[in-house]
């Protein structure tokens, strides 16, 4: 489990193209001592990441889980239609400088990744170090504060 935050719960998901990635993901975090909810897909049949997208994120918006993580193809489909759900700031990473940025400056709380662009050991790096970086808060907040703004119409 994270010792720099408080993540208990995490959604996952992917699209049919980063199936096996989510899978070898899934049993990391489990493994970690994360509670895991699987949101799809469940096999290589072909689905829509928009659908998993959202799935991912009832649970985040729900409160079910603190956190969630969608896979894709390039995870940018993903992070487009998760941030189609008020109240998710998604964002897709595609190193550990830009996980970190993700947490610490933009408070996300939907993780997208390219399931086939990285190995293994690189999407287990990326999804420990995102899930254990804290909010910078600070000057962050009034700019996070903002995004949501603009969620509510306040553009």
């Amino acid at each position: 489990m994270s010792s720099k935050d408080n993540v208990r719960s995490v959604a996952i998901g992917s699209d049919h193209g980063a199936f096996s990635q989510k899978e070898a993901l899934k049993t990391y975090l489990q493994t970690a001592g994360y509670r895991v909810v699987d949101a799809g897909c469940f096999d290589k049949s072909p689905v829509d990441y928009p659908d998993i997208a959202v799935a991912v994120c009832r649970h985040v918006v729900s409160g079910d889980c603190e956190r969630g993580i969608v896979l894709d193809g390039a995870g940018i489909g993903s992070s487009i239609a998760a941030n189609k759900i008020k109240g998710i700031r998604a964002a897709l990473c595609y190193d550990i400088r830009t996980v970190i940025n993700s947490r610490e400056h933009n408070n996300a709380n939907v993780l997208t990744l390219g399931g086939p662009l990285h190995d293994a050991g690189q999407l287990a790096d990326m999804a420990r170090t995102w899930l254990e970086t804290r909010f910078g808060g600070g000057r962050h907040i009034i700019r996070v504060n903002k995004i949501m703004a603009i969620e509510r119409g306040g553009v």
